[in-house]
């Protein structure tokens, strides 16, 4: 059970009127002791680093938590004449007894200040959430896929690792998927289009799809591996020596017996290869997600555009009263039809005049097949040389990695680097290649990489100038 491990107080700092301070506090410690060899350092070095911290104008301050502190500190604490050693060394003693840190007394009398195991794995995760780090898909398969390679070489161990990266790399896709999702959640807070535009292209665009979707589509695309892990783990299960070896290994390191370690391994070698096989239903959820959050963006910014007087825009103004309306007045969307001015925006009329138009069309119902004869038709000769070369024309038109790279290196010439301004964009053709450099230059297969620059405007377009490099 967790609190067997963590002190029952452990949480109290995170969860104080002053939970910024605290964590503010543990990530310098945690900083300065990992910088070290071990996890221990002098108790008066953090102090110093701590006051320094407290007499700097953008720390946050330590309020009057009385219920998580001390009694004599709290004393202290009330009389608002701490000093910002004072604060460093309640902070100490507030975290040591929380659980944590610890100290040590050597042999010299130098008290060394050391993180527990447990808060150096909690810490790692906090931090990890709080910087946002995106998974890179492919490690965790090539490692995987060395392993597989390496066969009964160390077969306990590498099967363990095995089992560890597939879960790393289920959980890092799991956690786009649901990134994806808070996405398309977030979209009703937007009430004009430029959010919803700077939600899509600025937010979407860097965080999900340049740096994970779009990697997970191309470079780090688990398809490459994956026929060949299966492949490898199936004949493992089917092979005695591996299984001996395998089970002999696991069954020393998980200290049981050897029939429970033959079943573990090969529960995991099924477990694997299920997760693999398995793997392209969360990949296709994360397409129809990102697909369903960009026309929903695009569909929202259409709805706030249109202003028409006819149908669609009057219910368009009608339903964007409604919001402000319920927005303003804090009014629940369950109750919103007790609106005392809902009356007065939608009046149901009968209409005087009717047509054939306004008269209901009924379905047409079963009919009788009767067969007729196919008649042959004769292709025009020339008809058909007009089709193919016109179809030529258009394959030579479609634009693909190879023709930017050719076009990139030929703007280029012998230059070794370029601005995307230089290039001509005096019609859209020009311009929709300038789309697609910036749209390629992640593949590494391309001759060339950029480098973001300021927004400029050329030949009425506005785009950001970013500058063309040659590869080495």
């Amino acid at each position: 059970m967790l609190f067997d491990i963590v002190p029952d107080s452990f949480f109290h700092p995170l969860a104080a009127k002053s939970k910024i301070v605290y964590w503010e506090c543990i990530c310098i410690l945690f900083r300065i002791t990992n910088s070290e060899l071990s996890f221990g350092i002098e108790r008066n070095y953090l102090v110093d680093e701590l006051q320094y911290y407290f007499e700097s104008d953008l720390s946050a301050d330590i309020g009057d938590d009385s219920e998580d502190i001390d009694v004599s500190d709290s004393k202290i604490l009330k009389t608002g004449i701490m000093s910002p050693r004072d604060k460093a060394n309640l902070m100490l003693r507030q975290l040591e007894r929380w659980g944590w840190i610890y100290t040590d007394t050597d042999m010299s009398y130098v008290q060394r200040v050391n993180f527990r195991d447990y808060a150096i794995s909690i810490i790692r995760s906090l931090s990890s959430l709080e910087e946002k780090d995106h998974p890179e898909y492919q490690a965790y398969v090539y490692t995987i896929y060395n392993l597989v390679k390496a066969g009964s070489e160390q077969a306990g161990i590498g099967l363990l690792q095995i089992v560890e990266n597939t879960e790393a790399l289920i959980a890092g896709l799991k956690s786009l998927n649901a990134n994806i999702k808070k996405y398309i959640d977030s979209l009703t807070r937007y009430s004009n289009v430029a959010e919803i535009l700077d939600a899509l292209l600025n937010d979407y665009y860097t965080n999900i799809i340049d740096k994970a979707y779009h990697r997970l589509m191309t470079s780090d695309n688990v398809a490459r591996f994956r026929p060949e892990i299966i492949e490898k783990l199936e004949s493992f299960s089917r092979s005695g020596k591996y299984l001996d070896r395998a089970t002999e290994q696991i069954a020393e390191i998980k200290e049981i017996p050897l029939q429970e370690a033959r079943e573990l391994t090969l529960t995991m070698l099924h477990n694997v290869v299920d997760a693999f096989r398995k793997m392209d239903q969360i990949i296709e959820d994360i397409n129809k997600k990102n697909m369903k959050y960009q026309r929903a963006a695009i569909n929202r910014a259409r709805f706030l555009l249109s202003s028409s007087d006819d149908i669609r825009g009057q219910l368009k103004n009608i339903i964007g009263f409604i919001g402000e309306q319920a927005q303003e007045l804090s009014i629940d969307h369950n109750t919103v039809y007790e609106f005392e001015q809902l009356d007065r925006l939608i009046k149901l009329f009968t209409v005087s005049y009717i047509d054939l138009n306004s008269l209901y069309s009924p379905a047409a119902g079963r009919k009788d097949f009767k067969p007729e004869p196919i008649a042959e038709i004769v292709i025009d000769e020339a008809e058909r040389n007009l089709k193919h070369r016109s179809m030529i024309e258009k394959l030579r038109n479609n634009i693909n990695p190879d023709k930017i790279n050719s076009y990139v290196l030929a703007q280029l010439g012998d230059r070794k680097a370029m601005k995307a301004s230089e290039l001509d964009i005096s019609n859209i053709e020009g311009f929709i290649k300038l789309i697609y450099i910036r749209l390629y230059s992640l593949r590494k297969s391309m001759c060339y990489d950029l480098e973001s620059g300021e927004m400029t405007e050329k030949s009425g377009y506005r785009f950001r100038d970013y500058l063309i490099r040659r590869k080495d």
